[in-house]
C-alpha cells in the first residue's frame, strides 16, 4: 500500500515553493541599484547600436 498523504500540506508546500521562486525572480529584476541599472542600459544601448552597425541597407528585414 502506498503512503497516506494530506494533499493540504502537499498543496501549500507547492504553493511555497512557486512563490519563493517568483520572488528570487523579483529580487534579480528588481533588486538592483540604479548605477547597475544605468550601467546595463548603457551595454544594450551599445549592442544594439553596435548590431545596427552590421545592417545591410537596402534589404527587407524579414
Amino acid at each position: 500500500m502506498g503512503d497516506v498523504i494530506n494533499l493540504n500540506k502537499r498543496r501549500k508546500r507547492a504553493e511555497r515553493k512557486q512563490a519563493a521562486a517568483t520572488a528570487d525572480a523579483n529580487r534579480a529584476r528588481f533588486g538592483r541599484s540604479k548605477a547597475e541599472r544605468d550601467l546595463s542600459e548603457q551595454q544594450r544601448m551599445r549592442e544594439l547600436r553596435l548590431l545596427d552597425q552590421h545592417r545591410i541597407d537596402g534589404e527587407d528585414a524579414s
